[in-house]
């Protein structure tokens, strides 16, 4: 019992010493938005006006090269301004919008207008043969040149290299759709998305081409 008075006096340093410990202080990370709307060149900036907005942000990139010359080179072959569906992060001036996704740009096609975005969980297209899936909460439709549209249920299974596959096998048809991230660059139109996608129906060759998160998903 003497010997309790002892060991709490020599533990009272080290509970000092705890005290006087600095706090290590976390940067809280930039908060980020994802926008859709319409890039425009002016000078040796590229400005973004949401859709249904006046204001305009000016569009930074994180490092030289990819996708800044992928967009200007789409700017230089589309007349006008271009459609993207992007996420950045918002500079402290709020003037600035640094690039941290492109999920989609284009130089035709509804944009703004498409009415049916909020609704499109992922899009997917190819060419040569023409195909295209739509993916929404409903299930899948899949047209193709010369066939009627097939609707169909899905399941999804996301893969640890960040990879998705949407697969079905209803009304005795196997369907398959594998997406990996990259950024995928239309053949015919130019336009970029982020994801390349490579479809099986059956038995018959797979087909490519490229895809991008709609507005029901992120």
């Amino acid at each position: 019992m003497r010997l309790a008075p002892a060991l709490l006096l020599a533990t009272l340093p080290l509970f000092a010493a705890c005290q006087w410990l600095p706090a290590t202080k976390t940067e809280p990370s930039a908060p980020t938005l994802r926008l859709q709307g319409e890039l425009t060149r002016q000078g040796d900036d590229w400005q973004l006006r949401p859709c249904g907005e006046s204001r305009t942000y000016r569009l930074e990139f994180n490092r030289q090269g990819e996708p800044g010359e992928q967009i200007a080179q789409l700017a230089a072959d589309s007349p006008g301004a271009l459609f993207v569906d992007l996420r950045g992060s918002l500079e402290a001036s709020g003037a600035g919008l640094r690039l941290q996704q492109l999920y989609r740009l284009q130089g035709e096609g509804r944009g703004c207008r498409d009415s049916g975005f909020k609704r499109l969980i992922l899009r997917a297209s190819g060419n040569e043969p023409f195909w295209s899936l739509q993916v929404t909460s409903g299930g899948m439709v899949l047209e193709r040149l010369g066939s009627p549209a097939l609707a169909l249920p899905y399941l999804e299974e996301r893969l640890p290299d960040g990879s998705l596959s949407l697969s079905s096998e209803a009304n005795g048809q196997r369907l398959e759709l594998w997406l990996s991230p990259g950024l995928c660059r239309d053949d015919m139109s130019g336009a970029l998305q982020h994801l390349r996608a490579r479809l099986r129906l059956d038995q018959a060759a797979p087909l490519t081409g490229c895809a991008s998160f709609g507005g029901a998903r992120d």
